[in-house]
Order: C-alpha cells, then sequence, then structure tokens
C-alpha cells in the first residue's frame, strides 16, 4: 500500500516474475490462487521501516487509542486491533526483556520452529523494531493456512521474509541460520545464497 514500496524495483523483476497481493482482505483467497492454483513455490513477505500501519500499531499500546469507540471512529485502528494485535503482543513480550531475548515464531509446520533476534545491532527505531516482528509475525500466519498445510509439509512451498529502509534502501533476508535479519550486500550475498539453496530448494 506504501507508494514508496515498488516490489518490482527492489527485486529487479519483469512482468509475470511475480503475483502481487494488494486486496489486502483477500489473503486467503490471493495465496489459495498463487501458492494453489498457479504453483508458486516461494512467498516473500515484505516489511519496512517508517511504516505508518506499524507506527499506530505501536501507539495502539495505549488502552484509550485501542478503546472500542476509537475503533468506531477510524477503521485503520479497527483492522489493526482485528488483524495485527498478535504481533503487537509479541512485540511486548520482546520489550520486556529490553529488546535483548529472541523471539520464537511458529514455521512452516506446527512442529517446526524459529529462533529470531530482533535488531541485536539497535540500528532501528522501536516502531521499525515492531515491523521487523510484525514481518516475521505474518511468516507464522501464512503457515496456519490449512490449505497450505500438505504443500508446507512436503517441502514443496516455502516462506521467506524480507525487510526495507527506506531511506537508505538497505534491504534485509530473514536468516533462520544467523537468527536475525541480514543486510544483503557485497560481504553477505554468498552465504545468504548458500543457505536459502540448502534449506529452500
Amino acid at each position: 500500500m506504501d507508494s514508496r514500496m515498488i516490489p518490482t524495483r527492489f527485486t529487479e523483476t519483469n512482468v509475470g516474475d511475480m503475483f502481487v497481493d494488494e486486496y489486502h482482505t483477500n489473503e486467503p483467497a490471493a495465496l489459495e490462487l498463487g501458492c494453489i492454483v498457479n504453483d508458486i513455490r516461494h512467498i516473500i513477505v515484505c516489511g519496512h521501516s517508517d511504516c505508518k500501519a506499524m507506527n499506530l500499531l505501536y501507539a495502539l499500546r495505549d488502552a484509550e487509542m485501542s478503546s472500542q469507540t476509537n475503533r468506531r471512529l477510524s477503521p485503520l485502528r479497527s483492522w489493526l486491533c482485528t488483524h495485527a494485535l498478535s504481533s503487537l503482543e509479541k512485540f511486548q513480550q520482546l520489550a520486556l526483556t529490553g529488546y535483548d531475548s529472541p523471539l520464537i515464531f511458529q514455521a512452516e509446520t506446527p512442529m517446526r520452529k524459529f529462533v529470531a533476534y530482533i535488531d541485536p545491532d539497535d540500528k532501528f527505531t522501536i516502531p521499525d523494531k515492531l515491523s521487523q516482528v510484525h514481518c516475521l509475525q505474518q511468516m507464522q500466519n501464512i503457515a496456519s493456512y490449512s490449505f497450505l498445510k500438505p504443500r508446507l509439509e512436503k517441502h514443496e512451498l516455502h516462506i521467506h521474509a524480507l525487510w526495507f529502509d527506506i531511506y537508505t534502501g538497505d534491504i534485509y533476508y530473514f536468516s533462520r541460520g544467523e537468527k536475525r535479519f541480514v543486510e544483503i550486500n557485497d560481504e553477505t550475498i554468498d552465504p545468504l545464497l548458500k543457505e536459502v539453496k540448502r534449506y529452500y530448494s
């Protein structure tokens, strides 16, 4: 939804290379069309810095901001309270530890989990940390759809996360091996490619 983010530009893809879901109330239908009907094998969840929705979600920690009255006045607040509270709850667990402890997310199947350290170098703002948590929580949410379960269990479908710093142009890939978002650059590209080929080919 953010006009500052153009997926085809930062992924260097052409027309027909990507299936982009822009209809945010129809995620299951888009996932079924892409992954079951069209045999897409890789889902990439994208997040970014200075996300206005994540900034608002962070503000919704306040009971008054997230009250039923305010939800009725704001469709966006209502949508976030309905669909993103799991991310906020996970983030609040992280905040209690001073942002040092890892979070645990369910991976492609209920028996598989992955560990994530959020911004261990403390480079980003608090709402940006929430944005990274939300990106990983969406991976977990996607894995929960029962119609995707057979493909996920057979390793025919994989879920990844990319996160973008919109002010520097830096792109980060969530590395399950490193247990954190790793900036994609000349030094990290080869190890990240090896990880992707090893676990997702």
